[in-house]
């Protein structure tokens, strides 16, 4: 990660040892949903409760991503430092950093059928920015929405005692993109935290 924030694609790999301070808290995996074209995800939460804080209110900043994979190599990644892929497929619309406000607090839609033919995965994640596991977070949720049917397909609560929580994978196939669901914890506060450990989602 660079002073700004931002992931150096080619610093990152998968695999390796898992370091210090990264947990991964049980997963579960299964395919859920198949032939999607256009796929929403939604993250929201509560703003921080004042009254929890001796000091003041100390903001809640949960972040949406999403980290597209050619084979084991990140080839690019939308998240708060970087809200567009190089094709434009994936974008994530705007940065909340409180959690104010009803619904969903950011968005990523993703066009399959605009992304680079190398991406063979697209991993979806949710981390906790400003550092509280996500059971001290009120209210908050991830949700699937498939886009052309405007049905919602898959939701999650998140209430692990982590720091963040890995959706699931969007798979390219011989007959289309294939969501794949995960819902693992990871004691991950930054995407780049949790890139190494991958490697066994990747197709």
């Amino acid at each position: 990660m660079d002073e700004a924030g931002r992931l150096p694609l080619d610093r990152y790999s998968v695999g390796g040892a898992m370091p210090t301070g990264v947990a991964w808290f049980g997963e579960r995996v299964r395919v859920s949903e198949t032939g999607l074209s256009f796929v929403t995800m939604g993250l929201g939460w509560d703003p921080a409760d004042r009254s929890r804080w001796l000091r003041g209110r100390r903001e809640i900043d949960l972040n949406a991503a999403a980290l597209l994979f050619a084979g084991d190599a990140l080839a690019d990644v939308v998240y708060h430092e970087q809200l567009s892929s190089q094709d434009g497929a994936v974008r994530l619309l705007g940065d909340s950093t409180n959690g104010e406000g009803d619904g969903d607090n950011e968005i990523i839609t993703l066009d399959l059928t605009r992304i680079a033919p190398a991406v063979t995965t697209v991993v979806l994640l949710v981390t906790s920015y400003t550092g509280q596991t996500l059971d001290e977070v009120r209210n908050s949720f991830c949700r699937l929405v498939n886009g052309e049917t405007g049905t919602e397909f898959a939701h999650y609560v998140l209430e692990d005692p982590a720091h963040g929580f890995l959706v699931g994978t969007l798979d390219r196939t011989e007959t289309g993109w294939a969501y794949r669901e995960i819902a693992a914890a990871i004691d991950a506060e930054h995407p780049a935290e949790a890139v190494p450990h991958l490697a066994a989602h990747l197709h």
